[in-house]
């Protein structure tokens, strides 16, 4: 027999199930006459993606103990994780926007043109870029309406966000990034031809990057996404990223700060991302208009501040009188810092002068107006040191330690923000050079060589 505290739980999960069924039946059969809500409407707090749809028992146990209230779905597109998804079913859908969760729907199609990955060759966006792109834009508009088709299937309604996921890719290449741009927008249009709000999730080096760079140029004929959902894995629980400028779909962002790892949560364990939601601006209500005007140059950012400016294979020493490339990355990086204020030159000015001493005298180097390889290590690494960093991890810190590297040891790594055998091995003779144990894992004691310019 078990015991009181036992038989109370038991009997709890046996109402919760017991109300999970009878919500599903009054959902199932109320669908015909009423219509589910939109999802995932406004909402400011936690969520999580899985690559299958939990199971009715699941969702009921989270819902009951979790921190969590909105649920990324695959939902559709030909590229989508876990294709069978045999729990989502129209009547799974109703149930939970019954019972209080939100849903964010997927879609995962076409991808781009510069895709290196192994399962997305068979869908990729044409690069050709005839007509403006027009053989990426018909394709954009393919996938919306296979999305919008899933969605009425399984009852989402319309005014609903579905989200394009648009996985990580090389921004730096402008048929890559500019078929990627005019696919993207031709979805946009297609979604809101068909009765919803559109939403893009991607890489905040890549997709995202690429919509707020093309937010603020003057001229933009792209159509942007009404929401964004930002894959920066910075273990960070807001709104934000440091890779987009903070005036961008303000209450239309998703942040999915935290890569795939197991959460229990009511004796259920699923293996998660972790997302937080800023969806307080209404969901319906169309989204400002990019400036009219370019910006030039505040306090953080600069339009000439992109990966591809500041990415190398080595930061050599540099100071005032040479004529070299990276003087531009330092002074975006010192930007980044709020060291440096004027509008990003690429010619050492003054303004350079003085943020590299203040930059030299934070972090405890000597003092001088060359910028060494030391000093380019520690500035490169600046940022969150309680991340870890292990195989195939993707996301923002990846960057950080692979910039780093490449001025610490001048391995000359390819930027990609993704955790590959060839940072791991540079990683281990990092480790080795500096008198830390070669584990391959970028943990606090690397992450503080590398922030103290340790070479």
């Amino acid at each position: 027999m078990p015991s009181l505290p036992r038989l109370r739980r038991t009997l709890a999960g046996l109402t919760l199930a017991g109300l999970a069924a009878t919500v599903g039946l009054t959902a199932s059969t109320s669908t015909a006459t009423s219509p589910n809500p939109v999802t995932p409407g406004d909402m400011v707090g936690y969520g999580f993606d899985q690559c299958e749809a939990p199971s009715q028992a699941a969702m009921t146990a989270w819902l009951g103990s979790s921190p969590f209230r909105a649920v990324g779905i695959y939902m559709s597109g030909s590229l989508r994780f876990c294709q069978a998804q045999t729990n989502l079913t129209p009547t799974w859908v109703a149930t939970q926007l019954a019972t209080g969760w939100r849903l964010l729907p997927i879609h995962l199609g076409a991808q781009a043109s510069c895709t290196t990955r192994d399962r997305y060759q068979s869908n990729k966006i044409s690069a050709d870029a005839t007509n403006t792109y027009a053989a990426a834009r018909a394709q954009g508009r393919y996938e919306a309406n296979a999305a919008t088709a899933a969605a009425r299937n399984l009852g989402i309604s319309p005014s609903s966000t579905i989200y394009y996921d648009l996985e990580a890719f090389n921004a730096g290449i402008a048929s890559c990034r500019d078929s990627s741009l005019w696919f993207l927008s031709a979805w946009t249009r297609q979604i809101h031809t068909n009765g919803y709000v559109s939403g893009v999730y991607s890489s905040a080096l890549s997709g995202i990057k690429v919509l707020d760079d093309a937010r603020v140029t003057p001229g933009n004929r792209i159509t942007l996404p009404d929401q964004i959902w930002i894959a920066d894995w910075n273990n960070v629980a807001d709104a934000n990223s440091t890779f987009i400028r903070p005036d961008g779909w303000v209450g239309r962002r998703i942040h999915q700060y935290q890569g795939g790892h197991q959460e229990t949560w009511g004796g259920v364990t699923i293996n998660i991302d972790r997302n937080y939601l800023d969806l307080s601006a209404s969901a319906t209500t169309p989204a400002p208009p990019p400036p009219t005007t370019p910006t030039t140059s505040d306090k953080l950012t600069d339009p000439k501040c992109t990966p591809a400016s500041i990415n190398r294979s080595a930061y050599r020493s540099t100071a005032p009188r040479e004529r070299t490339g990276l003087h531009v990355p330092l002074q975006c990086l010192l930007k980044q810092q709020g060291l440096y204020a004027p509008a990003v030159t690429g010619t050492w000015n003054p303004a350079t002068t003085a943020a590299v001493k203040a930059w030299q005298a934070r972090v405890h180097h000597r003092s001088q107006r060359a910028f060494t390889p030391s000093d380019w290590t520690s500035l490169l690494a600046a940022g969150n040191s309680r991340t870890v960093l292990k195989s195939w991890v993707r996301n923002a810190d990846v960057v950080r330690a692979q910039r780093a590297l490449n001025a610490a040891l001048s391995p000359a790594l390819k930027v990609t923000g993704i955790y590959n055998r060839a940072t791991q091995r540079a990683v281990v003779t990092y480790q080795k050079r500096v008198g830390i144990k070669g584990t391959g894992v970028v943990a606090t004691q690397t992450w503080a060589a590398l922030s103290r310019g340790r070479r």
